[in-house]
């Protein structure tokens, strides 16, 4: 009994679900960790595969099984005219608005890329970009209502 004594005991309950702001938070960092894997990917000149798992019954037996399936990852960053790149962050369809009137970011190269999406990494898990998502996600559900 003394090695429980040793312990402190609460009555918390887990929760059910995550709060919404913190939902939206890890399905940027989710979209954003894409990114970063096609960037070292297109670096090191290796090819890039995301997948997913699908349940597909199988005709002959009847029964369920999961598999992996390819899905497609388009990047967010785009050549500009004067031969840098530029890259914006998607929260589904919208484009954030990173400044004040400006939704994209200005990058020398390739390596600079990878370093800029693992500092968005970064300020998405440090709630900076929590607004700009708001505005997003509420700019998407309005366009639901009547």
């Amino acid at each position: 009994m003394s090695t429980l004594a040793s312990l402190k005991f609460t009555s918390q309950r887990r929760p059910h679900q995550l709060p919404t702001g913190l939902q939206r938070r890890n399905k940027l960092l989710g979209k954003l960790a894409d990114q970063l894997a096609l960037a070292r990917s297109l670096e090191s000149g290796t090819p890039f595969e995301a997948t997913r798992q699908r349940s597909i019954v199988d005709a002959t037996t009847g029964q369920r099984r999961s598999m992996a399936v390819p899905r497609r990852v388009r990047p967010w960053w785009f050549h500009t005219d004067n031969g840098r790149l530029a890259l914006t962050v998607r929260y589904g369809s919208r484009v954030l608005e990173l400044a004040k009137g400006k939704s994209a970011i200005d990058i020398a190269d390739q390596a600079a890329l990878i370093a800029a999406l693992e500092v968005l990494a970064q300020a998405v898990s440090a709630g900076e970009l929590d607004a700009a998502i708001e505005a997003a996600a509420t700019a998407v559900r309005d366009r639901f209502k009547r």
